[in-house]
């Protein structure tokens, strides 16, 4: 495990995007959307993603320089083509519509097709932050999750971040995937050769493994709640919600019919939407009650919640953000940490592209 500065981690690859093709403003965002995750602690979408885009890129399903477009919208609705972008810089151009429309409108709902993997969720909907709007963002995912009671393969990990402003106190802000656990955590299991917690993932034959290799073998993610007793049907809920509100409503494709991630798997001869498709959303407070109202409630929400009694009088309740939060802080001081394999893929990175590695 070694340790880099966020700058430095940043400028490597600020240096890919360019390397690939992306125009410099789309560089810069597409480099600040990855760190934003390793800084707030979601390896699995950092830098240890960048690898996998450029992939896509020499496979032709990233188009660097897409002429991303409204091509339907009403005063506070909109249907965006990305143009096979990276998520990364479509999925903030659509936030940026969101919050426009909900400017004047009170709220504003934006579907995404044609567009490409995103990145965090949570970076997308805490754009809304700053001009006190409530913000959501989702994204449908290639299928590796199995229904409740199936051995197929259906729905992506469909992840769900929304973010709430608050007055003296942090925000909240909310980003999971709707299975037990996101397929980079498996990724990572597998870099560091560790078995995977039961409830995880399950064999191809739908039996319950320890096996972080199982999608490879046939397997499948589980749905939050991991089985039927536990609630899974209740992510299998979500994460078809998440489904359709990305795909379904801009025309993307959807359940097994989504496009991979990784390159080495081909795409499906019989598409029912075009590329991965994104949904989000912004609140303007004010369009609910004033601002100051609602925060200084928010506030008391988050305060009551905290101080929240608890088992044994020993880990306190904490506020959705707050673990991300205080890794932000501590990995912006002390340094971001990359494990080994993905540190061997940056310098392969540096190598293609002849750019100089971290010192």
């Amino acid at each position: 495990m070694q340790h880099f500065k966020h700058t430095d981690l940043y400028n490597f690859t600020y240096n890919v995007f360019r390397k690939i093709g992306c125009p410099n403003n789309d560089a810069e965002l597409a480099a600040e959307v990855l760190l934003k995750a390793d800084l707030r602690g979601v390896d699995s979408h950092g830098v240890a993603r960048l690898t996998g885009y450029v992939r896509l890129w020499e496979k032709k399903r990233i188009n660097v320089k897409p002429a991303i477009q409204i091509v339907h919208e009403t005063p506070s609705t909109a249907v965006i083509d990305g143009d096979e972008g990276l998520g990364l810089v479509v999925a903030p151009f659509a936030m940026k519509v969101a919050m426009e429309k909900a400017s004047s409108a009170g709220t504003g709902w934006v579907s995404v097709r044609n567009s490409n993997h995103f990145g965090i969720a949570g970076y997308h909907a805490m754009m809304g932050l700053e001009k006190d709007m409530i913000g959501l963002a989702m994204t449908n995912a290639s299928p590796l999750v199995a229904p409740t009671f199936a051995t197929e393969r259906l729905l992506g990990t469909n992840p769900i971040a929304v973010a709430i402003p608050a007055n003296q106190q942090p925000p909240f802000v909310a980003d999971f995937a709707t299975t037990t656990v996101a397929n980079g955590k498996l990724e990572i299991l597998q870099r560091k050769q560790e078995k995977a917690p039961l409830g995880w993932v399950q064999n191809a034959q739908g039996q319950p493994s320890e096996n972080p290799g199982e999608l490879s073998e046939g397997g499948a993610l589980l749905p939050l709640g991991s089985d039927r007793v536990h609630g899974s049907h209740k992510g299998y809920c979500l994460g078809s919600i998440v489904d359709i509100f990305s795909a379904i409503f801009s025309g993307a494709n959807y359940g097994p019919w989504v496009p991979p991630f990784v390159s080495f798997l081909p795409l499906v001869k019989d598409p029912v939407g075009e590329g991965i498709g994104h949904f989000l959303g912004a609140m303007r407070v004010d369009a609910f009650r004033p601002a100051d109202e609602f925060k200084k409630h928010m506030d008391q929400w988050i305060q009551r919640f905290r101080s929240a009694d608890t088992v044994d009088h020993q880990e306190k309740v904490q506020i959705p953000g707050d673990p991300e939060r205080e890794m932000e802080s501590i990995r912006s001081k002390e340094g971001i940490p990359i494990l080994e394999p993905v540190v061997k893929d940056l310098r392969g990175l540096a190598e293609k592209f002849s750019i100089p590695f971290i010192k």
